[in-house]
């Protein structure tokens, strides 16, 4: 591990555990088992003991680690100065088990399926691009910009929809762009995050190769997952695509009026993507996109901003399922939270949180009473 020798300066304080007001436990695996193993102080301290020696690789220990869901909350509120480094910490742990051949059954089927199949739902790539069917966006061919959806975006139901909706705001708007469609491949963000990192870079020199042949200078990215690799990753590896979220490109849009608005009468609390959010500093723009629409009430969660909760899909879960569905699961306590603040409508800018939270709103029994809805599709209910 890179920076096994950071391991043993964490005290298990506990801050790593609570957002910055302390009202609740903001750590998404600490939350659901209750145990300081689950939180980042204990796997530092478990990890320690395992580079000590003192516990062998196991499945036990490969299962917590693997519960991580990369939300970096703990990086937010640690008080050491190694906690820039916390999130890499982990990866590395990981990728330790990767190399041992110790991850969990649902993690190495993951791997598997993204490798074959180029995507994590084991879909025949020809059917990537289908969602854009009668939308009017066409395969890149030198267009201003390249709408990657990522494989949320191109085989979930609800990730499907997203991207009609955010693609026809785009095409109205005026934008130049177009898809890869057949030839678009996993990002492998969450790849990374679950610790394979020679898979994560062999997904990441294919995609690079295929912007570089098509002269992809611009891209706008449906899931912020996607955007965060793009923007950081891709960009070590030689990237030089300039990246942007779409809920920056829609506040830019609406503010300078190429979306009119007519209003639309709702009270809406937004949910921030981990990825967009703490990952990247992104909490404006989405916000700003639903302050411009009339006769919309926008109120805040009582978590929100850099001390949101996650929804519990990051660091592969989304996929993996380790955390499991249970009343103490992190979606079903944001949906909860979300439902505290009276709003009709959960707004969203990532297809796995919309997924995460329309079933958790199902679970809740709380869908005949709140809508998880993508700013996008808010945005045309307003026009």
């Amino acid at each position: 591990m890179q920076h096994a020798d950071i391991v043993h300066r964490c005290f298990r304080c506990g801050y790593c555990k609570f957002p910055l007001e302390y009202q609740d436990f903001n750590c998404p695996p600490y939350r659901q088992y209750g145990f300081d193993t689950y939180a980042a102080g204990g796997r530092m301290w478990l990890m320690n003991a395992w580079l000590n020696k003192e516990i062998k690789t196991s499945e036990r220990l490969a299962h917590i680690l693997y519960t991580c869901v990369a939300c970096g909350n703990c990086k937010e509120q640690c008080v050491y100065k190694f906690k820039d480094f916390l999130l890499d910490i982990f990866i590395e742990a990981k990728s330790e088990m990767v190399l041992e051949g110790m991850v969990p059954p649902p993690v190495r089927d993951l791997f598997k399926a993204v490798s074959l199949s180029g995507n994590p739902y084991k879909a025949p790539q020809e059917e990537r691009g289908r969602w854009a069917e009668g939308t009017g966006i066409q395969e890149y061919a030198g267009q201003e910009y390249l709408f990657y959806v990522g494989c949320a975006g191109s085989f979930d139901e609800i990730g499907q929809k997203m991207a009609r909706s955010v693609g026809a705001l785009l095409v109205e708007a005026g934008l130049s762009l177009g898809i890869m469609g057949p030839d678009e491949t996993c990002d492998g963000n969450d790849v990374k995050a679950m610790g394979e990192t020679w898979l994560f870079k062999e997904l990441a020199k294919n995609n690079i190769s295929k912007f570089n042949e098509r002269r992809i200078k611009r891209v706008i990215t449906l899931d912020p997952h996607a955007f965060n690799a793009f923007r950081h990753d891709y960009a070590q590896l030689g990237s030089l695509i300039e990246t942007w979220h779409y809920s920056e490109i829609l506040a830019g849009l609406v503010k300078e009026k190429a979306l009119p608005v007519t209003g639309l009468k709702a009270k809406v609390t937004y949910h921030d993507p981990c990825y967009l959010g703490r990952y990247n500093q992104i909490y404006n723009a989405p916000r700003q996109v639903l302050r411009s629409i009339p006769g919309l009430e926008l109120v805040e969660m009582e978590r929100n901003g850099v001390n949101s909760f996650c929804c519990g899909g990051g660091g592969g879960n989304f996929f993996t399922d380790l955390l499991g569905v249970g009343e103490d699961s992190a979606a079903r306590v944001r949906v909860r939270e979300a439902r505290e603040t009276g709003a009709d409508i959960l707004a969203v800018a990532c297809p796995l949180c919309a997924r995460m939270l329309t079933d958790a709103l199902k679970a809740e029994e709380l869908d005949s009473d709140m809508e998880v809805v993508d700013i996008a599709e808010i945005v045309r209910r307003a026009r």
